[in-house]
């Protein structure tokens, strides 16, 4: 039998009543002087720190990466210098617009977090299951949210004001087919693909970039649930995704994705149909195939679920040498926000914590902030340039300079040749869905577009079957009919 041990305060001291507060008499009234029972209560009261303001209910795993192709020639980021070079990883999959006690079965997209803990420093891949996004302009996001979470006034989900959103921003077309396609509904989160999403860049030793999208394709095969196995799913297991994939870890039935990019050349950027760093659009395959990199295997559960699933931070900031930026506009904003929401969310100090520490030497002038506990750079001077300490700048990752489109400042959007919010959603409603999933597709979106009410019902319905039309007539015919409206107003 192991040898027993004693009950202490956060600070080490021992607890002699763990359960019995100290009062003033057998019946009270409490005394003030207890100091465990404040302790107790306070640590309870701070049990949780605030969720995620997007893709609050999740899971994760810890894993590996392996190369097993060569892509030197594009990168010289440590992770890819050899095949067969294994690195540790942590991934973190996610709904978007639902609380912590959501179901894992709503029609939503997914969340596919991934941190590498290279020897170059974190690199955190932050994408979703889809390649495209609702916007493309950092600064419509918050109203885009708002639209997914409550109403102000009801606090309940509102399709009236999400579908009125999408209504008035046909650049949401191409992730909104997808969302109410069978991709909606996934079936838990070893069946279904991840991406970056974003255009980032790749730098190799040369110095020489290349743009590139990083693709994560499941081996276990696409799996997805219809509509109603989704809707019965939320109710008897809301949490079926985090469960299967628990249960298969620990099985050892360990879920694995391939890792695969398409490159494009600064001088293909310039000719491209369409703005290759626009989210809202895909690099089509034919053009741009698909180059395998490695092996993602998920391999372990953490032992506890808030340290380091809850704490685990992630942010597209987080690259290292050989991997950089892209004029993304959504990536650009996701460079401050996502840093923010965590120092916001966790603590100044969050990157300290063991999910989130790069695990080999890490020197930086950052000091002070709550909750710190890592030494806080101990009796080293806080400041740089010094004579003491002798640490400098790495030159050969400065970055690479690279020449913009313009040099001219201003807001674009509106008068750039770049609406073309149709061609890609008809490419996939006409020739990447089957039959089936069309019928699909359309009872899906008759379904979510049929809660749409109030004074401004007409209009917004209106409004959108407009976009579908122009999307495929075949697709706002079906919309159409499901709705009840008369499709002769649509096809003159």
């Amino acid at each position: 039998m192991s040898e027993k041990k004693t009950i202490t305060t956060s600070n080490g001291c021992p607890v002699n009543h763990y359960e019995d507060t100290q009062t003033a008499g057998p019946r009270g009234p409490v005394l003030l002087q207890d100091y465990f029972l404040q302790e107790k209560l306070a640590q309870f009261n701070r049990e949780r720190i605030p969720e995620r303001v997007v893709h609050a209910k999740g899971t994760g795993a810890y894993g590996k990466f392996t190369v097993t192709h060569d892509i030197t020639q594009y990168s010289r980021a440590n992770i890819f210098s050899e095949i067969g070079k294994e690195t540790k990883l942590f991934a973190r999959f996610s709904t978007v617009g639902g609380e912590m006690g959501s179901a894992d079965t709503e029609r939503d997209p997914r969340g596919f977090a991934l941190k590498f803990y290279s020897e170059g420093g974190n690199w955190d891949l932050v994408g979703n299951n889809t390649p495209v996004f609702f916007i493309k302009d950092p600064k419509k996001f918050p109203d885009f949210i708002h639209t997914q979470k409550r109403h102000p006034k009801t606090n309940c989900k509102d399709a009236t004001m999400v579908w009125d959103y999408w209504s008035l921003n046909p650049e949401s077309l191409h992730q909104v087919l997808i969302l109410m396609s069978d991709r909606g509904t996934p079936d838990g989160y070893r069946f279904m693909n991840g991406y970056g999403s974003h255009t980032f860049s790749l730098v190799n030793a040369n110095n020489e970039r290349v743009y590139v999208k990083f693709h994560y394709k499941t081996q276990q095969g696409n799996k997805t649930l219809t509509e109603a196995e989704a809707t019965v799913l939320k109710g008897t297991d809301p949490d079926y995704a985090q469960r299967d994939l628990v249960t298969a870890i620990e099985n050892g039935d360990f879920p694995k994705y391939t890792l695969k990019i398409q490159v494009m050349t600064p001088e293909e950027a310039k000719t491209f149909q369409w703005n290759p760093f626009d989210l809202t659009k895909i690099w089509p395959h034919k053009d741009f195939p698909l180059m395998e990199v490695g092996e993602i295997e998920l391999n372990e559960i953490p032992d506890n679920y808030f340290q380091d699933v809850e704490q685990s931070a992630f942010s597209p900031s987080n690259l290292v040498d050989g991997i950089g930026f892209s004029p993304d506009k959504m990536l650009q904003g996701r460079i401050f926000a996502y840093p923010d929401a965590q120092r916001y969310r966790i603590g100044a100090n969050y990157n300290a914590l063991p999910v989130n520490k790069c695990p080999y030497s890490t020197n930086s002038y950052h000091r002070d902030g709550a909750m710190r506990f890592d030494g806080n750079g101990g009796s080293s001077p806080n400041h740089y340039p010094n004579s003491f300490d002798g640490k400098v700048e790495d030159e050969k990752s400065q970055g690479l300079p690279y020449l913009l489109d313009s040099n001219e400042v201003g807001y674009f959007d509106r008068n750039f040749n770049d609406d073309d919010h149709y061609s890609q959603p008809k490419g996939l409603f006409e020739e990447v869905m089957n039959a089936q999933q069309q019928q699909n597709t359309i009872h899906n979106i008759v379904g979510a577009m049929s809660g749409i009410d109030g004074p401004k019902k007409k209009e917004i319905i209106n409004r959108q079957l407009c976009h579908w039309f122009r999307v495929s007539p075949a697709l706002g015919k079906g919309i159409a009919e499901g709705l009840g409206v008369k499709v002769d107003e649509f096809i003159k």
